[in-house]
């Protein structure tokens, strides 16, 4: 679906991760599918209709992550190791929308905090509230009620009942939809692959061996 129109959009440049929750079958879907492109340039993180579960950190902690070095690898096909060990290194772009909540609002805020990269779409619900220590009744049922509010690094209130505005706004065009296209999807891409001409990290292949014993000169 969308990872192979990504893939061909952008030419086989760009990985496609799709994450339906923040809780564990986003993390789930994040780890199988993000680490298994890491061949890819750049990336399309899409969270459009993320329900939440738990606050992100892990997720944006790897997507921010930076290359720092390389291990050569003398075998095969001579590919480096990279230090970290694994990602995507090159631009990313992120696809919200208005059915994203809680924890979906959440990691748009600190993709977006971070610096990791553009966002697309519209403005995510604004649901951010936490509700945790829900005792089950005698029955088994249960009931939740709000309990804890986000505010920023400025001491503000922030998220709940606001969203997260994307840096690109597109609507998801209803004649464009039922044509076949994604508008959302496409302008993602088609951001990626701009950003690409500036933010590519390309690989450096192995120096000339080193010399690691000196050996004495001779006298004359």
């Amino acid at each position: 679906g969308n990872r192979k129109k990504v893939d061909e959009l952008s030419g086989g440049k760009l990985a496609y991760v799709w994450l339906p929750n923040t809780g564990g079958g986003g993390y789930t879907e994040f780890n199988r599918y993000y680490f298994a492109q890491k061949d890819k340039k750049g990336a399309i993180i899409d969270e459009r209709f993320n329900h939440g579960g738990s606050i992100a950190d892990y997720i944006v902690d790897l997507l921010s992550r930076k290359l720092l070095g390389y291990f050569n690898n003398p075998i095969g096909d001579k590919q480096p190791f990279t230090a970290p060990n694994a990602g995507i290194w090159g631009p990313k772009v992120m696809i919200v929308n208005e059915m994203a909540g809680s924890g979906g609002d959440m990691l748009p805020f600190m993709f977006k905090l971070r610096k990791i990269g553009p966002v697309v779409g519209t403005t995510t619900w604004g649901g951010l509230v936490g509700i945790w220590d829900v005792p089950p009744f005698i029955d088994n049922g249960s009931m939740t009620a709000p309990r804890g509010g986000f505010y920023n690094l400025q001491g503000q209130w922030d998220v709940e009942n606001k969203g997260v505005a994307p840096d690109i706004e597109v609507e998801q065009d209803a004649k464009a939809v039922i044509e076949g296209h994604d508008p959302q999807l496409e302008k993602a891409v088609a951001t990626g692959m701009e950003l690409l001409k500036t933010e590519e990290v390309i690989l450096k292949p192995q120096p000339a061996d080193p010399i690691r014993v000196l050996r004495a000169k001779k006298d004359n």
